[in-house]
């Protein structure tokens, strides 16, 4: 499609075409195992066994960003590995970055895990969430902008942790000297 049809393209009609594609991915890759699990089966059903040991939890979440761009990210535990699907024990939790002017506010859904089993670090414009109790969870949030560690607070409440950072202030901006 050319990109002057995709810009006319209402934003509807564009997030209609992306889960109609989406789902045309899912199928595929759908079909794509089970004609592989149908082989391994005739050939070596021990093979495929770890895969699905282990419970799975996988999600995505639309978001149509500020430029109008529709953007879908993955959540859980199922990654892909080329086009092969692998199953961790971490767990990727569902994760808001909130921009507030001057500051950033990051919300995470980490529930069956206790307050002091959470480990936050961050540096530049990452923070890396990593939480082990029962459930392992793992993450790592691009942040908008660079942000002063000092600012850091953070709480956790019914299993949704809140992280509230302060904005670094900007090197001071250019300015014209008047000459006396």
């Amino acid at each position: 499609m050319s990109k002057k049809r995709r810009e006319e393209e209402d934003p509807f009609e564009r997030i209609n075409r992306l889960f109609r594609e989406m789902f045309e991915d899912f199928d595929e890759e759908i079909r794509r195992l089970l004609r592989e699990m149908e082989r391994a089966h005739e050939l070596d059903v021990e093979r495929l066994r770890p895969m699905f040991e282990r419970p799975y939890f996988w999600g995505f979440e639309l978001r149509i960003g500020p430029d109008g761009v529709p953007r879908v990210r993955e959540f859980g535990n199922v990654r892909r590995v080329g086009r092969a699907p692998r199953i961790t024990e971490e767990v990727e939790p569902i994760v808001d970055v909130i921009d507030e002017g001057d500051r950033v506010r990051v919300v995470a859904e980490l529930p069956g895990v206790e307050k002091d089993k959470i480990s936050l670090k961050a540096s530049g414009t990452k923070l890396v969430i990593r939480a082990s109790n029962h459930k392992k969870y793992y993450k790592e949030v691009d942040l908008p902008s660079e942000v002063d560690m000092s600012s850091a607070k953070a709480t956790y409440r019914n299993g949704v942790l809140e992280v509230e950072l302060r904005k670094r202030r900007a090197a001071e901006e250019e300015r014209e000297i008047r000459i006396e």
